[in-house]
């Protein structure tokens, strides 16, 4: 009997309705575990009518998960062969979700069930994100469901969801029983509802087992107790066959039980049947719950569960159909060494291939926790592939580590030509770190063995990744020189990797000689780079097209670019280039007056404790920019992690845009005036043309009105023409690509009416400092009657906010999670929600986003 549950039954008839309609959705029910999930599925599967496709699928509690595993499960209810679909498509993912959405489409309005999406597999987390992103125009309902406990995996699923169109998904919660439903379940068989709602607090599956218990007179303190208690009333057979289905992972092939337990397992399953431990799904066996198998199966011995472990992996190898994720689960668990090595790296293989790289990394480190007896050179072939699937999910240190394990046992083995690659890829690695004198180092270490041996491919990439390291210091000429020993070698060899790899090089550089040519050549690497699915080199492309593109303020093409390779990286699982375009993209909305937008972004990258120190760079600046101009007292330590960039290596691309914030600082009278003028010298000096220094330049300009402006030919329009004093075109142009805050800046360079003007830019903006700072430029100008500011305090007593309610109603503005809060302002989280109730009761908001709008709207904001 399904109690409490119909107003989340009309939410699902009515979303598999607008289904039916060509409105298709993403249904997401989360609960705890045990709160009735798969009940209220069931519930909802009996009441469909016709007309509706039903596919089924569910993720697996493995100890590294089976890569696109529910996926699997839908296209042979779907009668489509993934495995040929698959192999079709090369492993590309993108083209195989596409196919994947005409097979199930053509199937008429369908509902798609993924249960336990909190195991699932990152590839099919991609899925669940492609499909959500393209599904309102379909006839699908996709139907998930996932736990609300703080796992990793949960928060993988809600970044996923998070990720698909917000009209795109609807979250259904599934609660927790309450007091009368579990007294009128109770009463039905006599028993004490009081005391089973108090032991169980209106868990459905731990109410369903105490309701199943033999009495009231001692009522198991835990699920796992009586989930035990109830294993006791069988026979030793069906009890020993109960155990040996324990060690499944989410349900027991019958072919494979029978093979592991023998003739008499088909009485011993019927008596787990009849008891309610086991439901029969026909070609199958599961328990009712996740929470019961685990009960089960970690009450056996360790013995036991290595035994039963063994002869489920030897069954199971019987059919080569089993997925091979499936086979390493039970060899770990089995403790079956030769098994595992042999497993793992297929296992990481498969899953790399579809893009599942948190997955791959997982069973590279299975295979290498016990190498002995591995010959070196397979040895060395797990760390480098370790390394590379590390890198790939933003654990740069942890690849650091496997592939200097990998160079040691290259060069023990005398193999010029993988150690070489091996130090290039050391150079790389310690880039991504943030150490440029150890990429270097590593680069022409790499360059300088290999050019020992004949030409090949590992010597035009390391020339390649010298040119990448001269590109990103600006040394022009270097880029191009050894950008083009790359590319003719790429070429001679046939490796359009490695030549749309040193094109974006030569690409990047070139935006500061032939804008023309440098668009080009990056349009081609891009372009190779999709045609073969060189996924990183992707990324990259779109990286450095948008960086071109914003460098030049052609702030509509950045865009497009980010969002194009944003959703690339975020598609193939490619977390450090994602979150890299992210700090881009929070720049960009920081530029467009977009400040709340930046500010969540570059926070969400930021407090990303996994997230490297150079991918963290460009959100750090966006942040320590809105901190400044919005007189947050918190900007120092975003000011000292960009200022420890310069100690390990100063590169222009770090040094420009950390001079132009100090230069802010000093002008808003915050800062070392002559610090910050040297830190603009500095950056003179070291830029290859004076296009790479505009901005810089106009800050000079700030902080020096005398000074010359020197050479303005080839920077962007609205710093030439502010340069050139036409204040005016300036801000016309800034205003023309939506930039405020630039715009008000030119605006400064006017007359009385524009600095007027320029001051209610920045009142608008919330820009407080920089626009009492104006205040204090006009009076001393000779400007009567400026317009105040209201005073905060006088807001706040308005709405009767006390000042710490004012502190926090401010950075749940800037979108900091009451988590956040509680850190920045050092006091606790309970505290913290007492002040956001507070702040909405005092507002009359129901949410967060209704405050600060309302808090905007009567100046509070």
């Amino acid at each position: 009997m399904l109690l409490e549950r119909q107003t989340q039954l009309r939410q699902l008839e009515a979303l598999v309705a607008d289904a039916m309609r060509g409105r298709g959705r993403v249904a997401a029910l989360s609960g705890e575990a045990g709160a009735g999930k798969t009940a209220l599925v069931e519930a909802f599967v009996d009441r469909m009518g016709q007309g509706v496709t039903l596919l089924r699928s569910a993720c697996e509690d493995l100890s590294i998960p089976d890569p696109l595993g529910p996926l699997y499960d839908l296209a042979r209810e779907a009668q489509w062969e993934l495995p040929r679909a698959i192999d079709d498509r090369q492993g590309q993912r993108l083209p195989l979700f596409s196919d994947a959405l005409d097979v199930f489409e053509a199937k008429g309005p369908s509902l798609l069930v993924i249960e336990d999406l909190h195991w699932a597999d990152d590839a099919t987390l991609d899925f669940v994100r492609f499909l959500g992103r393209r599904i309102a125009n379909t006839h699908i309902l996709l139907l998930v469901t996932a736990r609300t406990d703080r796992s990793e995996g949960q928060m993988r699923v809600r970044r996923a969801l998070g990720e698909i169109p917000i009209g795109n998904v609807q979250r259904i919660e599934v609660p927790l029983l309450s007091e009368a439903a579990v007294r009128s379940l109770a009463e039905q068989v006599g028993r004490d509802g009081g005391a089973i709602y108090r032991a169980t607090a209106g868990n459905a599956f731990f109410v369903a087992e105490l309701l199943a218990a033999e009495s009231d007179s001692a009522l198991p303190a835990s699920v796992r107790d009586a989930v035990l208690a109830r294993a006791e009333r069988l026979s030793s057979g069906a009890r020993s066959m109960l155990d040996a289905v324990s060690v499944f992972p989410r349900r027991a092939d019958a072919w494979a039980l029978q093979g592991l337990c023998g003739i008499a397992a088909a009485g011993q399953l019927a008596e787990c049947v009849s008891q309610g431990l086991l439901e029969d799904f026909g070609d199958g066996y599961a328990f009712r719950h996740e929470i019961a198998r685990r009960a089960i199966e970690m009450a056996l011995t360790p013995s036991r569960r290595r035994e039963y472990n063994q002869r489920a992996l030897t069954a199971l190898q019987e059919n080569p159909d089993v997925a091979t994720a499936r086979l390493v689960h039970h060899a770990v668990e089995a403790q079956n060494l030769e098994a595992v090595r042999e497993l793992a790296p297929l296992a990481a293989r498969e899953a790399s291939r579809v893009g599942a790289h948190r997955d791959a990394a997982g069973h590279y480190e299975v295979a290498l926790r016990h190498p002995d007896g591995l010959p070196m050179e397979s040895q060395a072939a797990l760390h480098e592939g370790h390394a590379f699937e590390c890198h790939l999910i933003g654990r740069i240190d942890a690849a650091m580590e496997a592939q200097g394990e990998a160079r040691r046992l290259q060069q023990a083995l005398g193999d010029r030509l993988k150690e070489g690659d091996s130090l290039r890829c050391l150079s790389r690695f310690a880039y991504l770190l943030g150490d440029r004198e150890a990429a270097d180092r590593f680069g022409a270490q790499a360059v300088e063995l290999l050019e020992t041996a004949p030409d090949s491919p590992e010597l035009a990439m390391a020339y390649s990744n010298l040119s990448q390291l001269a590109m990103l210091a600006e040394r022009l000429d270097g880029t191009l020189s050894l950008g083009g020993k790359a590319i003719a070698l790429a070429e001679r060899l046939n490796r359009p990797d490695i030549l749309c790899h040193a094109l974006n090089n030569v690409g990047a550089a070139g935006q500061w000689l032939d804008f023309a040519k440098g668009r080009r050549d990056l349009a081609r690497s891009l372009g190779i780079a999709l045609a073969g699915n060189f996924q990183e080199h992707a990324a990259r492309a779109f990286t450095n097209c948008a960086c071109v593109e914003m460098n030049r303020l052609n702030l509509d093409e950045a865009e497009a670019f980010l969002e194009r390779g944003i959703a690339y990286c975020v598609e193939n699982d490619l977390a450090t280039w994602r979150d890299y375009m992210r700090g881009v993209q929070a720049q960009l909305f920081l530029r467009r007056g977009l400040w709340n937008d930046a500010a969540a972004i570059a926070h969400d990258v930021i407090d990303d404790e996994a997230t490297t120190a150079l991918v963290r760079y460009p959100s750090l600046v966006a942040l320590a920019r809105l901190r400044i101009r919005r007189g947050d007292p918190s900007a120092e330590p975003v000011l000292d992690e960009m200022r420890s960039f310069l100690d390990k290596g100063m590169e222009l691309q770090r040094l420009v845009p950390f001079a132009s914030v100090m230069a802010e600082l000093a002008w808003l009278g915050q800062g070392d005036r002559d610090e910050a003028l040297r830190l603009i010298d500095l950056a003179e000096s070291l830029s290859p043309t004076h296009a790479v220094f505009g901005e810089l330049a106009t800050w000079r300009q700030l902080l020096s009105p005398d000074s010359d402006p020197g050479e303005t030919g080839g920077m962007a329009e609205p710093h030439r023409l502010l340069l050139a004093g036409d204040w005016r075109g300036a801000a016309a142009f800034w205003a023309g690509m939506d930039a405020p805050f630039e715009r008000a800046l030119a605006l400064l360079q006017g007359d009385e009416a524009a600095l007027r003007e320029a001051l209610d830019i920045f009142e608008e903006l919330g820009a407080r400092p920089v626009a009492q700072h104006v205040r204090g430029m006009m009076r001393q100008s000779g400007v009567s009657h400026i317009a105040r500011g209201p005073r905060q305090a006088t807001r706040a007593n308005l709405a009767g906010l006390t000042q710490r309610q004012m502190e926090v109603l401010q950075l749940i503005e800037r979108g900091f999670s009451n988590k956040k809060i509680a850190a920045h302002l050092t006091i606790s989280p309970k505290t913290v929600d007492h002040h956001v109730s507070a702040v909405l009761e005092k507002l009359e908001a129901v949410s967060r986003g209704e405050a600060t709008a309302a808090a905007r709207a009567s100046g509070l904001l």
